[in-house]
């Protein structure tokens, strides 16, 4: 039976928008300049995370996701695609403005398994940093004319943010992560963006980035709600545990952790990212040590584990 974490090695992409807070504030070693993204436990085909320790060592979570079911407590007849997808952005300049297709628009009219829906929690904000959320429209043909006419100011919802706040981000949500913001994201596992508005940014060869304005109407919800969040704290000995959200696709934890907690896996598998201090976790007789910007899954096959030291974490599952 499998009794380690798995931990994962990010794959990280390049992003007109990154830059180096990836490697100063994770000391991860990026490839580029304008690194954007850390996909950190991901088993999506544009980018799946590489498993680093034990029997599967070198195979992709996509891999482990298609052979070795039972980690996941994933039944022999499920043929979806593993469901979440958890990122670290930096926000080195504005990222365009978006929305993200339900499941229903993904798969009906993108060919693609999931919509998006997301939710951030900030790990890091410049001082007056600002995200886009939502919309001022009260109805689809305001919207539409405000887009056409280029009225972003009228249109664009704004708010500003800080460390520790956090952002739940439904499929139809218009929204932008904001210049000098670094977020650890949990999404579905989709890879599906249609762009509103980009600045009028060009790249190296002085192009545009495409639009996706007919696509991007259909989807976007109007008028704008923003969801209203039960967010319970419960003491677990040496862990405090916050429940961000619980939703219809993921269930977001943080955890501070302040000695020792004793834990048990209570989803099929949980993800677990680690954004401040240092800690071990023990399974069985097996303790590892773990940092800042270490990402790992506690399987199906771990009933019982424990984590001591000092630390934060960001930790999902699906609900």
């Amino acid at each position: 039976m499998y009794q380690e974490p798995i931990f994962l090695q990010p794959i990280f992409q390049e992003r007109i928008w990154g830059g180096q807070k990836l490697h100063t504030e994770f000391h991860y070693t990026i490839p580029y300049e304008q690194t954007g993204e850390a996909w950190a436990i991901s088993a999506h085909e544009n980018g799946p995370s590489k498993i680093i320790n034990g029997p599967l060592k070198d195979q992709t979570l996509l891999d482990a996701w298609n052979q070795h079911g039972e980690l996941f407590n994933k039944p022999v007849d499920n043929q979806e695609a593993y469901p979440l997808l958890i990122k670290i952005l930096d926000a080195n300049d504005n990222l365009s403005v978006q929305v993200h297709p339900d499941d229903q628009y993904a798969r009906e009219v993108a060919n693609e398994a999931y919509g998006k829906t997301e939710c951030w929690y900030v790990l890091s904000a410049e001082e007056d940093a600002e995200l886009i959320i939502g919309h001022h429209a009260q109805t689809r043909e305001e919207l539409e004319k405000l887009i056409d006419e280029g009225k972003w100011d009228d249109l664009l919802r704004r708010v500003k943010v800080k460390a520790g706040d956090f952002v739940y981000v439904p499929s139809g949500t218009i929204h932008a992560i904001g210049k000098g913001i670094v977020i650890l994201e949990t999404q579905q596992s989709s890879d599906i963006t249609y762009r509103v508005y980009d600045y009028d940014r060009t790249d190296a060869a002085g192009n545009t980035r495409e639009l996706h304005l007919k696509e991007a109407k259909e989807v976007t919800s109007v008028p704008h709600e923003t969801p209203q969040l039960i967010q319970e704290v419960v003491d677990k000995q040496g862990l405090t545990e916050k429940k961000l959200v619980e939703e219809k696709y993921f269930t977001v934890y943080h955890w501070d952790l302040h000695g020792e907690a004793e834990l048990e896996r209570t989803a099929d598998f949980v993800q677990v990212s680690m954004v401040e201090g240092e800690a071990t976790i023990t399974t069985g007789n097996q303790t590892y040590d773990i940092k800042k910007g270490d990402h790992f899954i506690i399987p199906a096959t771990i009933q019982q584990y424990k984590l001591a030291g000092n630390a934060t974490f960001i930790v999902s599952h699906t609900t």
